[in-house]
C-alpha cells in the first residue's frame, strides 16, 4: 500500500512561529503564495488535551485551502509521520526572523 506523503511546515505570521502539517503542499492559483491542503491534526484523547493544538485546530477548522504568502516560509519538510502542530511566539532571542513584508519593489516604469 502506497503511503502518503506528510509534510511539515514551519511559516511566522503575526509574531508568531507556526508548525503545520499538510498533504498536499502546492505552488498554484496567486502568485506569491503556497497552498497547503488537507491540513493534518493528531487525534486527542478525552483524557490529555494540548492546548496549542486545540487553538490550531480551531484557526483551521472548515478551511480546506490556505495560501501562505511564500516569503513567510521558514522551511517545509517531507516527513514520515505527524508530530505535534504548534504556534510559538517569536522572541527576540530565537534565530528565526521574519523577511520583510513585501518582497516587490516598485520600478520607475509602473509609478503611474
Amino acid at each position: 500500500m502506497k503511503r502518503k506523503k506528510l509534510y511539515r511546515i514551519t511559516f511566522s505570521s503575526q509574531e508568531k512561529v507556526y508548525e503545520v502539517y499538510a498533504r498536499n503542499v502546492v505552488q498554484r492559483d496567486l502568485f506569491g503564495f503556497i497552498a497547503l491542503e488537507d491540513l493534518v491534526f493528531g487525534e486527542t484523547s478525552s483524557l490529555v488535551v494540548d492546548p496549542n493544538q486545540e487553538r490550531l485546530k480551531n484557526e483551521f477548522q472548515g478551511v480546506k485551502r490556505t495560501y501562505i504568502p511564500m516569503h513567510t516560509i521558514s522551511r517545509i519538510d517531507e516527513v514520515e509521520k505527524e508530530g505535534v502542530s504548534k504556534i510559538t511566539a517569536l522572541s527576540k532571542d530565537s534565530n528565526v526572523s521574519q523577511f520583510p513584508t513585501t518582497i516587490y519593489t516598485k520600478t520607475p516604469d509602473n509609478l503611474n
